[in-house]
């Protein structure tokens, strides 16, 4: 029996880290584990690190256990279940000291003995499992969930949450059900009988999670969209994209389609590419559907042609850029920031788009309906920049709440009694002087028919080479991109507003900077935090800007795109933003940041806030 002395006892407070091998099922027992933890009142999130391949290449799960509710990594791992032996030498190094790792000593590994400030359990798992079950793969299966059963003892988890999460993945296969239930009752009993149960540590019961759900961002989005009356969705597969719309066609195959007749309303195209993908969007959009398409910066590269045309033509579309490591293929599975400026500025020509940056999946449930309100409002297409780790990975998030009395906002859409109304409909005429023109759609009326150009046109939707006639059209759609800044969601200021040192970030940087506020007010320093939620950047970001000396700009990337697009499109003084990036590939902690704010206070003593009595 090894000598557990481990650190002192930290209850609901640490991070285990699975090491595995894609392909061999261990996803199940994993989220098993981290649902159980949930499931128990205790906050958690789950960060999945995968290979971009099929199967054989190492993959990793790390599970956050925070009585804080922190939605960042931790950045350390204090228990390893090691179930890799190809990866042992880098998981050992991986945790802290005085923490724990966990192996399959079904084979002896002397090497994992090599350091003496962690404790090193060893679990016969194979060989458990292979007394007990027959067939390879089951046995390989079956060994995932009794190491779940092992870690169940040495956490503490109640194993009637356990059981009841195993009943509802596999109630309706009893015989799936019994050998589940056996291996881990195998697991859980061999480690209540040879190791000192619990660790110290270890989960207890909370209240926290009342009121929460655990879900991914491509999940929520793709529910958003229904919500939203999307009913087009076209796509070409890509890493981390597709979950969204396999979820969107889950959903629409659920709630949207007729019980008696089976009639589908609702229409899901795979196309040949992702400049395939985008046209059949704007084809729907223009027909009067909403329409979508979820890709990543690849697929945006491709489809930034039909982009400018959507742009120009005022075409109405929704994209959601779930974004991962680039340039070219990059590392498809790993996460970051990187099509800010791609997404801003896409296609040849002068052009500006709409850009909504959500935090956490519970954001992208509510910017997906406010993606499509934006799109019809605007005529133009708005973008939804998620990232790979808000899209993929397992976040704890409050339950989505809908008000029944919404209704989609399509803009200014005439009808066909608007139209008998009319003298002579022009297509690109500013009527009202907010830079947006009435649109109508096909079929409506024939006094309302009009030809949709990409090529060079006027205000009355009639082709044009004249340079007056186009410059008309183009400074119309710059007005518009300021009109959009009224519609786009607010940004949202956290602190008092009176600190001299403020950060400012988007999207998933969000956990990390809240957790580095936290820590830095520990040690009494004191700023202000402004989350942008849009592009274009309201007068609030801009007032937020003039208002600190100095501002600390969070983003996962290696150019400092956000930035950039801050010098770009506000009065901001170049000197005042100072960079923090993470472009690793692995979600942001907050010890950069931490670290970031110091170097900055120590370089300007006079930001240095006094705390107040």
């Amino acid at each position: 029996m090894p000598n557990l002395a481990g650190p002192p006892k930290r209850v609901n407070d640490f991070v285990v880290k699975f090491a595995n091998v894609n392909g061999t099922g261990s996803a199940s027992a994993n989220s098993l584990i981290m649902k159980a933890i949930f499931r128990m009142g205790v906050p958690v999130t789950g960060k999945n690190y995968f290979p971009s391949n099929i199967q054989g290449l190492p993959t990793w799960y790390e599970i956050r256990v925070t009585r804080a509710g922190h939605a960042a990594r931790a950045g350390h791992v204090d228990i390893m279940v090691a179930m890799n032996a190809e990866t042992y030498s880098r998981d050992v190094r991986e945790v802290v000291s005085g923490g724990y790792l966990i192996y399959d000593s079904t084979w002896p590994r002397s090497t994992l003995l090599q350091r003496s400030d962690i404790t090193v359990i060893g679990v016969p798992l194979a060989g458990i499992v292979a007394e007990h079950f027959d067939g390879v793969r089951n046995r390989i299966l079956l060994k995932n969930i009794a190491y779940a059963g092992v870690l169940a003892a040495l956490l503490d988890l109640d194993l009637d949450v356990v059981g009841g999460l195993m009943s509802e993945s596999y109630g309706r296969k009893p015989k799936l059900l019994e050998s589940n239930n056996k291996a881990l009752r195998l697991g859980y009993d061999h480690a209540k009988r040879n190791l000192p149960c619990p660790l110290p540590l270890r989960v207890e019961h909370m209240d926290k999670t009342r009121g929460h759900i655990m879900i991914d961002g491509n999940t929520a989005a793709g529910l958003g969209c229904v919500y939203a009356g999307a009913t087009v969705g076209a796509w070409y597969p890509i890493t981390p994209s597709t979950s969204l719309m396999d979820a969107y066609k889950g959903f629409c195959e659920r709630y949207r389609v007729d019980p008696d007749t089976g009639a589908r309303n609702f229409a899901v195209i795979q196309a040949e590419d992702e400049l395939a993908a985008i046209g059949m969007v704007l084809g729907a959009s223009w027909n009067g559907a909403r329409a979508f398409t979820p890709t990543s910066g690849p697929g945006i590269s491709l489809m930034n042609e039909f982009v400018g045309l959507a742009y120009y033509a005022e075409i109405p579309c929704v994209i959601f850029d779930v974004q991962r490591v680039g340039p070219s293929t990059g590392m498809p599975t790993r996460t970051q920031q990187s099509d800010i400026m791609l997404c801003a500025y896409a296609s040849h020509g002068d052009t500006r788009h709409v850009l909504l940056f959500p935090a956490n999946p519970e954001e992208c449930f509510y910017m997906a309906v406010q993606a499509f309100d934006l799109a019809e409002r605007l005529q133009t297409p708005v973008f939804v920049l998620s990232d790979l780790d808000i899209g993929m990975n397992d976040w704890m998030c409050r339950e989505f709440k809908w008000d029944e009395a919404y209704r989609p906002d399509r803009g200014k859409v005439l009808s066909a009694e608007e139209i008998a109304g009319l003298e002579k409909f022009h297509r690109y005429v500013d009527r009202d002087d907010d830079a947006i023109p009435y649109r109508t759609l096909p079929g409506v009326s024939p006094k309302a028919a009009y030809f949709t150009r990409g090529s060079g046109h006027n205000q009355y939707g009639g082709y044009t080479e004249d340079s007056a006639e186009y410059q008309v059209v183009l400074d119309r759609l710059r007005r518009k991109f300021t009109t959009a800044a009224k519609y786009v969601p607010k940004a949202e200021s956290t602190g008092s507003g009176d600190n001299a040192l403020g950060i400012l970030s988007i999207g998933s940087c969000d956990g990390a900077v809240r957790e580095a506020i936290h820590v830095l007010a520990r040690e009494k320093i004191k700023v202000d935090y402004l989350r942008v939620k849009a592009f274009p950047f309201g007068l609030e970001v801009e007032a937020f800007l003039n208002a600190h000396a100095s501002i600390v700009v969070v983003e996962q990337n290696r150019d400092a795109q956000l930035r950039s697009l801050l010098t770009l499109e506000t009065t901001v003084e170049k000197s005042k933003l100072h960079s923090i990036l993470s472009y690793s590939g692995f979600p942001m902690t907050c010890q950069p940041i931490v670290d970031g704010v110091r170097a900055v206070l120590a370089e300007s003593p006079r930001l240095t806030v006094v705390p107040r009595v």
